[in-house]
């Protein structure tokens, strides 16, 4: 099966979908932060193993101890997932930290900065 094919465009949402909501309701361990949201997931081809790209809205601590609790609750995850999935094989998750969200919150706060100190500049000008 090709990386990019539409079963494995499904599965992929249909594994973010599930996981997102097992992180929602599911687990009780005092390292994941309440706000960690699931970005995006990549099964594997032959559906053995999976990355799972989290990100958590906090301070670098924060997203270290989330990452530690994923990572001690797999076993978990896969038991939860195995039983809401359809599938032959439940993948291995992988969990990756994902900034992409935190840096987007970054930039558009600089944004905001520069375009107010252009409009308090045109504000003198007139």
């Amino acid at each position: 099966m090709k990386k990019r094919s539409i079963k494995n465009t499904r599965i992929n949402t249909q594994v973010q979908r599930e996981l997102s909501n097992i992180l929602r309701s599911g687990i009780k361990d005092p390292r994941v932060a309440p706000w960690t949201s699931v970005v995006a997931v990549e099964v594997a081809p032959d559906m053995k193993t999976s990355k799972a790209y989290i990100s958590v809205f906090g301070n670098e601590k924060e997203q270290e101890d989330t990452i530690k609790g994923l990572q001690s609750a797999e076993g978990f995850i896969r038991r939860e997932l195995a039983r809401t999935l359809n599938m032959r094989n439940t993948p291995e998750i992988r969990f990756v930290l994902d900034q992409s969200i935190e840096y987007g919150v970054n930039m558009s706060k600089k944004i905001d900065e520069v375009t107010k100190d252009l409009k308090t500049e045109g504000e003198e000008d007139a």
